[in-house]
């Protein structure tokens, strides 16, 4: 069976639903009961006895847009793991396109950070690439850009925070840097933090990284890891929203693209393209009498 909980807006949702289901009757899928969540605000789940995700989803797009949104074959629950992208997805921002600015490099790195994002370009070549015009820029560019620059998305804390009042183990995995991950994570409330090292010397950027890459394998294998150390059967929600998040948002229980990338949101069985992360609270179906507000 197939369960979907759809937010859109509150008109759409009772005056589409008759030509969302023919389009699903059309395509083999039947709808057997559409109706709003009493205890979650604006949401709609809907149910159907048959498989075919894709096609339900076709139709809730046709027939719903803008939505957030998440697809499954069960009721969903509270996860026990959180993994999360961080740049423009925990944060409003792409870290290297910003500190790039502070090197007047901004819209040169911006758009290989774009092609990489979209998947036409290799992850760890476009990184490589970008870290190295960075060479020679003071380290004291990253803090005036953490400072001035760098703003959590609306709901991120508040995700975070009533996550982990459940008992959700919460990780931030990043393929930007540790010196712009670990703090975010500090001010969000992640748990644990992944992510890749700028080299620096004599106070200054090396054009280099310090270790191993942190990559789609890498944001994948830390998923799983993190499943395995909780036993093995937790429900897992994983956030993102490029290319190089796509092998983690298939792994999780739930793969919630936000505000994503074409290829993201197809690769995920969620989406959120209207609200802010607050919506993920309301998809799980989480009251909002039960949010941590911050």
């Amino acid at each position: 069976m197939l369960i979907a909980r759809l937010i859109a807006e509150p008109d759409h949702l009772s005056a589409r639903i008759d030509a969302a289901r023919a389009e699903m009757a059309e395509s083999g899928v039947r709808l057997a009961s559409a109706a709003m969540l009493d205890f979650c605000e604006r949401t709609m789940q809907i149910a159907s006895p048959d498989e075919d995700a894709a096609a339900l989803r076709k139709a809730l797009d046709d027939h719903f847009a803008p939505t957030d949104g998440l697809v499954c074959d069960h009721e969903p629950t509270i996860p026990g793991l959180f993994i999360s992208d961080m740049d423009s997805t925990m944060i409003g921002q792409e870290c290297i396109d910003e500190l790039g600015d502070f090197a007047g490099l901004k819209e040169r790195i911006a758009e290989i950070t774009e092609r990489a994002m979209q998947g036409e370009l290799d992850f760890e070549q476009a990184l490589r690439e970008r870290v190295g015009l960075l060479k020679g820029l003071s380290v004291d560019a990253i803090e005036e850009c953490l400072a001035s620059r760098i703003r959590p998305m609306p709901g991120a804390r508040t995700l975070v925070e009533t996550l982990k009042k459940f008992g959700c183990r919460t990780v931030l995995v990043t393929g930007g840097f540790h010196h712009f991950a670990d703090p975010v994570a500090a001010q969000l409330g992640f748990e644990y933090v992944v992510g890749n090292r700028l080299e620096v010397a004599d106070g200054k950027l090396t054009g280099g990284l310090d270790g191993p890459i942190v990559d789609s394998s890498v944001k994948k294998a830390t998923l799983l890891a993190e499943v395995e150390a909780l036993g093995g059967n937790v429900t897992s929600l994983a956030t993102g929203d490029g290319a190089n998040d796509i092998p983690m948002l298939e792994a999780a229980t739930y793969g919630i693209a936000y505000h994503a990338k074409p290829k993201a949101r197809a690769a995920a069985n969620g989406w959120i393209d209207r609200g802010d992360l607050t919506s993920v609270l309301r998809l799980l179906g989480i009251d909002e009498q039960e949010w941590v507000r911050v």
